[in-house]
């Protein structure tokens, strides 16, 4: 069955469509933070995607997460630490010539099961790093000086 956003392009195009999304930090007990290379843009970026009829930001999350990764995560064990909705910095255009104005909610997350696997559809590599791998996405390094406020003042950061 065709994603929620895939439904929509069928019917506008490659328009500007608005994206509720979330996406997750996800933090090892080495103090590691998972990225992921992106087969649409050869960035290095954190796992995220868009919310489907019914989802809330944490089951986006949770079930994104999943997908991207092979990693399974509890939206309860989610936290939420920032939010990214400015349209000159989260407008993508993807190479088939889709685009998006994303709003995200960012987790992060410290516990999960399973073993790192990559969806080959989406991810070229992932791993846990302790410097981010580059070149970085331009937004993921927004949510990553975010996640830096954050855990320096515990408060929620938006941007």
């Amino acid at each position: 069955m065709d994603s929620y956003l895939a439904q929509l392009r069928r019917d506008v195009g490659s328009r500007l469509l608005l994206l509720p999304g979330a996406q997750v930090l996800a933090v090892d007990a080495a103090d590691r933070i998972l990225f992921q290379k992106s087969r649409d843009t050869g960035l290095w970026e954190l796992p995220a995607g868009g919310a489907e009829p019914g989802d809330s930001f944490r089951t986006t999350a949770a079930r994104e997460f999943s997908e991207e990764t092979g990693l399974v995560v509890a939206p309860d064990d989610l936290v939420p630490f920032a939010s990214l909705s400015e349209a000159d910095l989260h407008t993508l255009t993807y190479p088939n010539g889709d685009i998006v104005q994303c709003f995200a909610l960012c987790f992060e997350a410290r516990q999960w099961t399973g073993t790192l696997r990559p969806a080959p559809d989406e991810v070229v590599d992932a791993g846990f790093f302790a410097a981010p791998p580059g070149p970085l996405h331009p937004p993921t390094q927004v949510v990553l000086g975010l996640y830096a406020e954050y855990r320096e003042t515990g408060r929620f950061q938006a941007r």
